[in-house]
């Protein structure tokens, strides 16, 4: 008959992935932590730096890098590029 699959695959249920609150939790402290020992002066001007070259279309890894270094977010390092860039939207075709 067509249309009917004579060999289907029993389908089992995926397991999802479930993150225990208190490793969250752990996270966010350490990441709280972070942002509070590091020298958010040289932060922010790694980000500027990032920035400037984002902004003269020059190679970025090295400037990534230099804020990765700098115990920069990468939350932090995203912020910066879509200030450049702005954020993609894909266009509506029909």
């Amino acid at each position: 008959i067509v249309g009917v699959n004579a060999y289907e695959m029993e389908h089992k249920p995926i397991p999802f992935l479930k993150i225990d609150e208190a490793v969250a939790k752990h996270h966010m402290a350490r990441l709280r932590e972070v942002k509070k020992t590091r020298n958010n002066a040289q932060v922010g001007e790694k980000i500027l730096d990032l920035k400037k070259a984002a902004s003269d279309k020059q190679n970025l890894m090295p400037y990534i890098l230099s804020c990765v270094k700098s115990y920069a977010t990468l939350g932090e390092i995203m912020d910066s590029l879509r200030e450049v860039y702005g954020e993609y939207q894909e266009p509506i075709t029909y």
